[in-house]
């Protein structure tokens, strides 16, 4: 699969940080708004620090964000850091995160407990079915291709706040990942909450490590 390499500018795409959710292990989803913990408003701290150091000060930079509350959240701290008016940001439902249906806003645990450990592909931090009534990865693939067919004229450098499943399907189908058979679409490595990856032409580098759940250094 080709790599998206049209655009000028480079993208940073940016997990947000932990919410009251994450740290009570609930399904989170597409819930549109589950605040940020302190540990989340510290992981916004640090990428907005280190997006400072790369960009400096008030840089040209279109901001972009998943409608969600958390996304918009470490985006206004991010844009605190930059000197940048957040209220410039642009959302869009196509950058929310994998839609869980039936599971949305239940424990892990309890889900665990019904159906076995086995809904998790551990090699790949994937589900391995489809959550009733929810959303599959190629839905997701659908949804952000389209947005970025959209927005390949944006100038200049981009930030985008997004989501642990949906940033990877994003992030996969701009570097031109292999499309897992098992998951229907192209999907990037895993990183941790508060993580932000750069992509330029085509190609990924991470350049800030959150400190949050998720996400296996390599």
């Amino acid at each position: 699969m080709a790599g998206r390499t049209e655009r000028k500018g480079r993208d940073f795409i940016a997990r947000h940080g932990e919410t009251v959710f994450n740290a009570a292990r609930r399904m989170q989803g597409s819930q549109p708004h589950t605040p940020l913990t302190r540990a989340g408003f510290a992981q916004a701290d640090a990428m907005g620090e280190a997006l400072r150091r790369i960009l400096g000060p008030k840089p040209k930079l279109t901001m972009w964000s998943s409608s969600a509350g958390r996304a918009l959240q470490t985006l206004a701290v991010i844009a605190e850091h930059l000197e940048l008016d957040w209220h410039q940001a642009r959302h869009d439902d196509r950058l929310v995160e994998i839609g869980m249906g039936e599971w949305s806003g239940r424990y892990y645990r309890d889900i665990a407990a019904e159906i076995g450990d086995g809904f998790v592909d551990l090699s790949h931090g994937l589900y391995t079915r489809p959550p009733p009534g929810g959303e599959w990865y190629d839905a997701i693939a659908t949804r952000v291709s389209g947005w970025l067919d959209d927005t390949d004229d944006d100038p200049d450098d981009r930030l985008v706040i997004m989501h642990g499943m949906s940033s990877r399907v994003l992030r996969g189908v701009m570097t031109g990942a292999d499309v897992l058979p098992q998951f229907d679409a192209p999907v990037a490595p895993s990183l941790p909450q508060g993580s932000i990856a750069m992509i330029e032409h085509g190609v990924e580098t991470i350049v800030h490590w959150g400190s949050g759940e998720g996400g296996t250094p390599t």
